[in-house]
């Protein structure tokens, strides 16, 4: 079995679960996870886990992300982008220097409303499956932060932007939203992920690629996504503690000035990645994620 994360190049026309699909076709395992879902008229970075990688998609999903969106002035639709229908048109009679003073107000810590065409469920069921029956329902809103958005191109009514922004910021919303600041209306034009974390467009490699020639450097190592965690490695006389996943004394690992609360990345002596220790109150580090390979 494979196990790691593959930076993969999301086309248009696909939606996440027909990557994992192509995927588990390609490798020949059926243990396969996406962390993130891409509407399929958006490109760009959708990382995948395989392997004992899959256990940390959740983790990949809180992750922060950076956007490239066009944004039409001037257009409401349904769904908030240009793949729904138009509900209402309003002449654009805002100057550049307006919209910049508007973009910049949609940056910091915020409440955003998802939209009803999204894979949210309430009380069971898909929003984006009760808006095709027409139906609208109250949705919480959320919070979220964004960090940053840089206007790349602006040419009125359309203006390209770069949002670096919190998990569960949905883009078609800020399009919108930002087009109604300036009362005229906003619609997302197009999407292209750029980045997820640490996982960028430029070793981003697409599924063509991936099913003419696999490449084992292409492949990420799980223990990637816990660099910011001290590297400890167990000593060889307790592999038997490790295997049955249990606690670590002290004297069996690595000499380190351990701090209540702090994770650990844990290898064996042969420089295989264990899982995620956590050193708590009793003395001892406690398994918080495990990645045994198989």
């Amino acid at each position: 079995m494979v196990n790691g994360i593959i930076n993969v190049y999301k086309e248009k026309g696909f939606t996440s679960f027909d990557v994992v699909a192509v995927m588990r076709r390609i490798f020949g395992q059926k243990k396969i996870g996406h962390t993130g879902t891409l509407d399929p008229d958006a490109q760009g970075v959708l990382p995948v886990c395989l392997g004992n990688a899959t256990k940390v998609c959740d983790l990949l999903l809180d992750k922060d992300k950076e956007y490239i969106a066009d944004l039409l002035l001037g257009v409401t639709s349904d769904t908030q982008d240009m793949t729904g229908t138009v509900l209402q048109e309003r002449p654009v009679a805002v100057s550049e220097e307006q919209v910049r003073q508007t973009i910049d107000r949609f940056v910091g810590k915020q409440q955003q409303i998802p939209p009803m065409y999204s894979a949210l469920k309430v009380n069971g069921r898909k929003l984006c499956d009760l808006a095709r029956e027409g139906k609208t329902v109250e949705r919480k809103p959320r919070d979220i932060e964004i960090f940053s958005i840089v206007i790349e191109e602006m040419d009125l009514p359309r203006i390209k932007i770069r949002v670096h922004c919190s998990k569960g910021t949905y883009i078609r919303t800020l399009c919108n939203d930002i087009g109604e600041a300036l009362g005229c209306g906003g619609a997302m034009e197009s999407l292209l992920r750029s980045r997820v974390s640490s996982f960028t467009l430029e070793t981003a490699h697409t599924l063509a690629e991936l099913e003419a020639h696999f490449d084992r450097e292409w492949l990420i190592s799980t223990d990637s996504v816990f660099l910011n965690y001290e590297r400890l490695t167990a000593k060889n006389e307790y592999q038997k503690a490790i295997d049955n996943g249990n606690k670590l004394s002290q004297e069996m690992v690595d000499d380190c000035n351990f701090h209540i609360g702090t994770y650990y990345r844990i290898y064996r002596e042969d420089g295989r990645f264990v899982g995620i220790y956590e050193w708590t109150k009793d003395q001892n580090l406690k398994p918080v994620k495990l990645f045994f390979e198989s």
